[in-house]
């Protein structure tokens, strides 16, 4: 039976992020209320039955392993396979990789000892709730070296400047990819790679002293590669900056994005919590937005998304916000077109205003 392993690479994805990204690489960065950006890719993999998951990460990686755990909560704690968290670790004196293809070299035996054929590999930048079950058929079925998951764009949106585009002729096969703004076929960094075929790349790429798998390895050597593509259509979001990551938190509290994107079975899967429900004291206000568990409110929210354990004091206004786990807001506080990192304590009568195209962001930690 054909069956793929997973691979979740890190190492391409800078600290876009800013004050989100002082303390936690990408990945780790709080989404939705109650998720990471990293849940996305590894539920996508787990409901397609991907029984064996490496992680590539290079920094920053404390808030990762601490999500991330044993991997139980993707039924990843698992004694054949399971969840590899594999950070950097150069200890051959005659290595001579760089980029990610250290990590590809130095992590050979993760390939080695996995009994599948075919590796999908992904960033976490790019979020859906997709099934990779269709997409492998699909490469089966073409008998491609790589197939790449496209998904096509209506709008042109900031995030989506540094994706590559891809063409490719009447059958799918892909001739280029570029950075043709005018072309809405967008690659969402996910790509399936038959296993033998990964291998010998990384050892190419090596041997003439190449840096970057995919861009090296993959895009400059299309003309030798049968390379594939296979369309996903459904609800996604690519999010790469400060100003996307708070924009589509924000199209979240459209019911129709929600529910196309946590409705679909099977669901997307995060860290348990045990928090208390939510709770409304007499004095709270709250419209159109979406709290977690163990909130307390005792003031107004208005369009905006909570955390686990943030507390409104009486008198506070929260205003298209995001406000992440154990924030408190004391009373007589403003808050409009901002994100408070976890554990931030506003005092009160303070007024912080951002704007919906660069949002006024906290650090974690801070108290002000």
């Amino acid at each position: 039976m054909n069956t793929m392993m997973g691979l979740i690479n890190l190492e391409h994805e800078h600290h876009f992020f800013h004050e989100l990204t002082y303390f936690r690489n990408g990945a780790s960065v709080p989404f939705a209320g109650r998720y990471r950006l990293i849940d996305f890719a590894l539920s996508n993999m787990v409901n397609s039955n991907i029984e064996e998951v490496a992680i590539f990460t290079r920094s920053k990686y404390r808030s990762l392993m601490d999500h991330l755990g044993t991997g139980e909560n993707w039924e990843l704690d698992r004694r054949n396979g399971g969840l590899f968290i594999l950070p950097p670790d150069w200890n051959d004196p005659s290595d001579i990789s760089k980029g990610d293809l250290q990590f590809f070299h130095n992590n050979r035996d993760y390939f080695n000892r996995g009994k599948s054929s075919y590796v999908l590999i992904s960033g976490s930048l790019f979020l859906a709730n997709m099934d990779y079950k269709d997409a492998f058929a699909y490469h089966l079925e073409r008998d491609a070296d790589v197939t790449l998951v496209t998904t096509r764009i209506d709008h042109e949106q900031p995030e989506h400047e540094i994706c590559f585009r891809v063409d490719s002729d009447d059958m799918g096969w892909v001739k280029n990819m570029t950075n043709d703004r005018s072309n809405p076929m967008l690659f969402t960094g996910v790509y399936i790679i038959n296993k033998d075929m990964l291998l010998k790349i990384v050892d190419q790429c090596i041997a003439h002293h190449r840096d970057t798998f995919f861009t090296h390895g993959i895009k400059e050597n299309l003309s030798q590669l049968k390379v594939q593509t296979y369309e996903y259509k459904g609800y996604s979001a690519f999010i790469n900056t400060i100003e996307s990551y708070y924009r589509h938190n924000m199209n979240l509290l459209n019911e129709e994005n929600y529910k196309a994107l946590f409705y679909k079975k099977p669901f997307v899967r995060t860290k348990v919590g045990s928090s208390p429900p939510a709770t409304y004291r007499n004095k709270a206000n709250v419209t159109r937005s979406l709290l977690a568990n163990g909130c307390v409110i005792d003031g107004e929210v208005e369009g905006s998304i909570l955390f686990r354990g943030v507390n409104i004091k009486e008198g506070a206004k929260i205003k298209d916000s995001i406000i992440m786990q154990r924030c408190t807001i004391e009373p007589g506080v403003y808050l409009e077109n901002v994100i408070l990192d976890k554990d931030v304590h506003v005092k009160a009568n303070q007024r912080l205003i951002g704007s919906k195209d660069k949002p006024y962001v906290v650090a974690k930690r801070i108290e002000m």
